[in-house]
């Protein structure tokens, strides 16, 4: 006899059972009209051919975490790196569907400096010549540009885009550079993580793909508009480091696409020794092969001051089209 207080949960349990019952009845009959069309199929002279599987589940051993042990992770090494100083080689692909084609920039020497809260100050030096190829800096919000090549010095902020398809390196900002190279902290304050188990496909030596399991952290941002995508970090299940990063604008669309690869051991701290770093709205592509990496070495503000030089183009790109560009010295009216 079953008491009166119970019987909802009875009647309940009752049609969850039926209801098993239906779909193991369901599933039983599916599963004997598929046999039997397979078996009309063999006997009616029909072509029948197995085809291998493409895609290969990796078999390497792959570790376990959890949303806070991913988490941790990430504020850890955010928190205790301070600055970064690294001799780099840099490629840099510019160019796309908008453009047409490509151009590529192949091996330039380079040197970034790196320091908390948002400074970034990154050179490129001509390839033989070892001449300034590009020269730029950035307190988070204002940056400068030096191109001598072009004689252009170019001012504007960080957060204002102003693609210009005939001066691709002008769409370039230290800023995004400096995001991608220190990946923040996850505020716990303004920010909630949602993890997801998934895959990545990658090649191995014999260059057949193979699907390996990931992490992925997808980071939603409050701000006063309400909720926003704020970025995604995809984590490698053989060493659990960030292997790729998305950080998305506020109209959801894919602003920085950032990848990490071949870590090593630079001053006791696990760091990328090849980060590259595409932009798809501004179509350009740069690559940082890092050959030298001091973290948290002394940096002084006078290492993140570009002077204006003489006699160069001074373009403002927060100003008018009309008055972009005047020679160093003459302000635009």
């Amino acid at each position: 006899m079953i008491h009166s207080g119970f019987e909802p949960f009875a009647a309940l349990y009752t049609q969850m059972v039926e209801r098993h019952s239906y779909i193991l009845m369901r599933r039983s009959s599916s599963f004997l009209v598929v046999s039997l069309f397979l078996a009309v199929l063999s006997t009616t002279g029909c072509v029948l051919r197995t085809r291998p599987v493409e895609d290969q589940y990796s078999k390497a051993p792959l570790k376990a975490s959890t949303q806070q042990g991913l988490i941790d992770g990430i504020n850890q090494q955010a928190e205790k790196i301070h600055s970064l100083k690294a001799t780099v080689d840099i490629d840099t692909s510019v160019g796309g569907m908008k453009k047409g084609h490509y151009t590529d920039y192949k091996e330039i020497r380079g040197y970034v400096l790196a320091r908390k809260p948002d400074s970034l100050h990154m050179i490129g030096l001509m390839p033989i010549v070892r001449t300034t190829a590009f020269d730029m800096v950035s307190d988070g919000q204002d940056f400068k540009l030096w191109i001598p090549p072009k004689n252009r010095f170019v001012i504007g902020k960080n957060d204002v885009a102003t693609p210009n398809t005939d001066q691709p390196m002008e769409n370039i900002r230290p800023q995004n550079i400096y995001e991608a190279l220190l990946i923040k902290r996850i505020d716990p304050d303004s920010e909630i993580a949602v993890l997801e188990n998934g895959y990545e496909t990658l090649h191995d030596d014999k260059g057949r793909r193979v699907l390996q399991d990931d992490y992925e952290l997808t980071v939603i941002q409050k701000y006063e508009k309400g909720w926003r995508l704020e970025r995604k970090i995809i984590f490698g299940r053989i060493d659990l480091q960030p292997h790729r990063q998305y950080i998305y604008s506020e109209d959801g669309t894919v602003a920085t696409d950032a990848r990490y690869a071949q870590y090593k051991d630079f001053d006791g701290f696990s760091f990328p020794s090849r980060i590259e770093i595409f932009r798809p709205q501004e179509e350009y592509d740069i690559t940082l092969n890092m050959l030298k990496v001091d973290i948290n070495k002394p940096l002084t503000d006078d290492q993140f001051v570009l002077a204006q030089p003489s006699g160069a183009v001074v373009v403002h790109l927060d100003r008018p089209q009309s008055s972009l560009a005047a020679p160093a010295g003459i302000e635009p009216q």
